[in-house]
């Protein structure tokens, strides 16, 4: 799913370990949206969307 709103970035945790620390990266990948949804690990595309739908819905 492509969408001109949204942005990803990768940080290299060893690199940056102010973020590592901020983010309380324990293991990689470690995916932070919004500041507000925290996933640990890598997750099917599907899981993902639902975790953001549930994000998203009020």
């Amino acid at each position: 799913m492509e969408s001109p709103l949204v942005t990803a970035d990768m940080v290299e945790a060893t690199e940056f370990p102010h973020l590592s620390m901020k983010y309380k990266v324990q293991g990689v990948p470690r995916t932070v949206i919004n500041e507000d949804l925290h996933i640990e690990g890598a997750v099917p595309e599907q899981m993902l969307l639902q975790r953001i739908g549930e994000l998203l819905s009020p």
